[in-house]
């Protein structure tokens, strides 16, 4: 199965445009960076850098993937996605690309305010990518099961939080063991991996965080691809 660059390049100009439009939705840029602005007056350290990165990844990313799909589903326009010749992965990779380039443009932003500069930009921008591809996946799917936009930014605020502030329960574990899986959410790992990084530590002491990061990308697009084909036999 080959990939159709023009059908992706259709769905990539048709969400370009939808995008422009809703303002409610794109608005939620101006979060992660109003928040650089903020933390660029204090001392920002690793901790900070990647507290503004993890919200970005867990609003931009997050809510407007879920937002671009539940939109489509609010229209009745993804029942014509499904029907059309475009195959899944055509339809999902044109419907990520707008909020992955929205995604790394608000990151790249963000670190330039903050001053954020990685002993290793090669091995962290692998880091952000693949964590990237987590949300895409998982705002896919939290937009199949939602019917509306409106629907879709109340569910998705739980997540939102775990994923963008959930690093920061870390210190409470001790005293709350149920709380142990914070140790194991991509954007803990993610920070784990930063902090890692600035020691100069080899890949060999990486890998193991790449990994869980990469697992939850895996376990949501499973989940989604079954979402996708049921909400396409139900339609």
């Amino acid at each position: 199965m080959t990939l159709s660059m023009k059908r992706i390049y259709a769905i990539f100009q048709k969400d370009i445009k939808d995008l422009s439009k809703n303002m409610f939705v794109s608005s939620i840029i101006v979060l992660p960076l109003l928040m650089a602005f903020m933390y660029s007056r204090m001392g920002v350290n690793i901790e900070l850098h990647y507290l503004i990165i993890n919200l970005t990844l867990a609003s931009v990313t997050l809510f407007i993937q879920c937002a671009v799909i539940a939109e489509e589903k609010e229209k009745h326009t993804l029942r014509g996605l499904m029907l059309s010749p475009a195959t899944l992965p055509e339809i999902l990779t044109g419907k990520s690309l707008v909020t992955l380039i929205l995604t790394l443009v608000t990151i790249v932003v963000c670190t330039k305010i903050t001053g954020y500069d990685p002993a290793n930009l090669l091995l962290v921008f692998i880091a952000i990518f693949i964590s990237s591809l987590f949300y895409l996946a998982l705002g896919t799917l939290l937009g199949l099961v939602t019917k509306t936009v409106v629907e879709a930014s109340v569910v998705i605020l739980p997540f939102m939080f775990l994923f963008g502030f959930g690093s920061m329960l870390q210190p409470l574990i001790d005293e709350y063991p149920l709380l142990v899986f914070v140790d194991y959410l991509p954007n803990t790992q993610l920070v784990e991996f930063a902090y890692k990084v600035e020691e100069g530590l080899a890949f060999g002491n990486l890998w193991s965080h790449l990994t869980i990061i990469l697992a939850w990308g895996v376990v949501s697009a499973i989940l989604t691809f079954f979402v996708y084909r049921k909400r396409e036999m139900d339609e």
